[in-house]
C-alpha cells in the first residue's frame, strides 16, 4: 500500500478545502443555530463532482477513488461537520446504493441527477424501534400485481423530507426470517410517500434528519433495487463503503478540532509563555496528534482494500469504530484546552464537540463495530 497521496488526491482537497472555507465557512453557525439544511451548497458542489465522487462519467460522475472521496469529505467536516454528514450519506449510501445494485436502466435514471445534485438522495434503514435490529423491520412492502405497496416508517433519515429520491428498504418476508427484506427507489411526489417529524439534535444540525412515512405509498416493480429478499445484504454491504465515509467524517471533525487547539495552545499565554509550553497542554497535543495518525491509516487502509476489491468488512468497522471514538475524545481535549472558551459559541471547538459524537452513533453505532470485528476475527 502506498501511503503518498497522489498529485490528483491533492489537487481535489484543496478544491474541496477551498470551497469550504469559501463557500461553508461563513455560515456554519447561522446553519446550525436555526437548523438550515443549506441545499444551494449542495447544488454547487454537485457542479464541482463532489456529489458523485465514485459514480463513473457515463452517469454525470466525477469517477474518481475512494481515496479522494476520503479527502473530500475531510476538507469540508474540517469546516462543517454537518454538511460533511450530508456529502457522505448522499454519496455513498443513496448514490452508492444505486451504484452497486441498480439496473442500467435504473442507473441511468437516477444517477445523473444524483451525481450532479440536481436532486438529493436519502436511504432508509432505520425505523423507529429497530436500529440495529433491522430484521425485524415494521415498515412493509407488499406485492400487487406489478406494483409494490409500501406502509410504515423510516425515522432517523439524512434528507428524509428534502430529498427528492431514497433507498428504501423494506421488510418482504416473515420478522426475523432470512431474506425478509428488499431495497426500493422512492420518488418524492409520489402518492403516499411524506416526510415527517424533523429531529432537534445537539450536533450536525445543519444535516436534516426526519422521518419518511409511507402510507399505501404505490410503486412499479420497476423501481425494485436487485432481487426480492437481497435488501438487508445489500444494505449491509453499502455500510461497508458507508463506514469509510464516516471514518473520513470523523478525521476530519478531529483535525478541525486538533488544528484549533493548537493554533490557540500557541496564542493562549498564561504565567508570561503560550500554554502549549506546559506538559499538561502539550501532552495533550501529542495524544490528539497520534490517535489521529493512527485513525488515518486505518481508514486509508480500508480505502485501499476496498479499491483493490478485496473484503475490508473488519477493516471499514475497524477505521469507522476507532475515528468516530478519536473524533470524540479530541474534539473533548481540544474544548480543555480552550477552557472557558471552549465552552462557547464564538470559537470553533464547541460545535466539533457536539458533532462528533454522531460518529459514534450512525451508520452502525460503535458497539455494533465490535461485534462486526469480532465475527470477522473469530471465522
Amino acid at each position: 500500500m502506498n501511503f503518498q497521496h497522489s498529485e490528483l488526491t491533492q489537487q481535489v482537497a484543496q478544491t474541496a478545502r477551498d470551497f469550504a472555507r469559501q463557500q461553508i465557512k461563513p455560515y456554519v453557525m447561522e446553519w446550525d443555530e436555526s437548523q438550515e439544511f443549506p441545499v444551494k451548497v449542495f447544488r454547487e458542489m454537485g457542479k464541482l463532482g463532489l456529489m458523485g465522487v465514485l459514480v463513473p462519467e457515463q452517469y454525470g460522475g466525477a469517477n474518481l477513488t475512494y481515496f479522494e472521496y476520503k479527502a473530500i469529505i475531510e476538507e469540508v467536516a474540517k469546516v462543517c461537520g454537518s454538511v460533511g454528514l450530508s456529502l457522505a450519506a448522499h454519496n455513498s449510501l443513496c448514490t452508492g446504493h444505486i451504484l452497486l445494485f441498480g439496473n442500467e436502466e435504473q442507473k441511468k435514471k437516477w444517477l445523473p441527477k444524483l451525481a450532479t445534485a440536481e436532486w438529493i438522495g436519502a436511504w432508509g434503514l432505520t425505523e423507529a424501534n429497530t436500529g440495529s435490529d433491522a430484521g425485524n423491520m415494521k415498515c412493509m412492502a407488499v406485492k400487487d400485481g406489478n406494483d409494490w405497496v409500501i406502509n410504515g416508517t423510516k425515522n432517523w433519515i439524512t434528507h428524509g423530507i428534502t430529498g427528492e429520491v431514497a433507498v428504501v428498504i423494506c421488510r418482504t418476508g416473515e420478522p426475523r426470517s432470512k431474506n425478509n427484506s428488499t431495497a426500493f427507489l422512492v420518488e418524492r411526489g409520489m402518492a403516499g410517500f411524506s416526510g415527517g417529524k424533523k429531529e432537534n439534535k445537539l450536533g450536525m444540525r445543519a444535516s436534516e434528519t426526519a422521518e419518511m412515512i409511507f402510507d399505501n405509498c404505490r410503486i412499479s416493480d420497476a423501481n425494485r433495487l436487485g432481487e426480492v429478499g437481497d435488501g438487508f445484504k445489500q444494505a449491509m454491504k453499502v455500510l461497508d463503503g458507508g463506514r469509510i465515509s464516516i471514518a473520513s467524517l470523523s478525521l476530519g471533525i478531529a483535525k478541525g478540532a486538533y488544528e484549533a487547539a493548537l493554533q490557540y495552545s500557541q496564542e493562549r499565554h498564561q504565567f508570561d509563555q503560550p500554554i502549549c509550553n506546559f506538559q499538561g497542554i502539550s501532552f495533550k497535543l501529542a495524544d490528539m496528534a497520534t490517535e489521529i495518525a493512527a485513525a488515518d491509516l486505518l481508514t486509508l487502509q480500508a480505502c485501499d482494500l476496498k479499491e483493490r476489491k478485496m473484503p475490508m468488512t473488519k477493516e471499514a468497522a475497524m477505521a469507522k469504530y476507532y475515528a468516530s471514538e478519536v473524533a470524540v475524545k479530541v474534539a473533548n481535549d481540544a474544548v480543555q484546552i480552550f477552557g472557558g472558551y471552549g465552552y462557547t459559541k464564538d470559537f470553533p471547538v464547541e460545535k466539533f464537540y457536539r458533532d462528533a459524537k454522531l460518529c459514534t452513533i450512525g451508520e452502525g453505532t460503535s458497539e455494533i463495530q465490535k461485534i462486526v470485528i469480532s465475527r470477522e476475527v473469530l471465522k
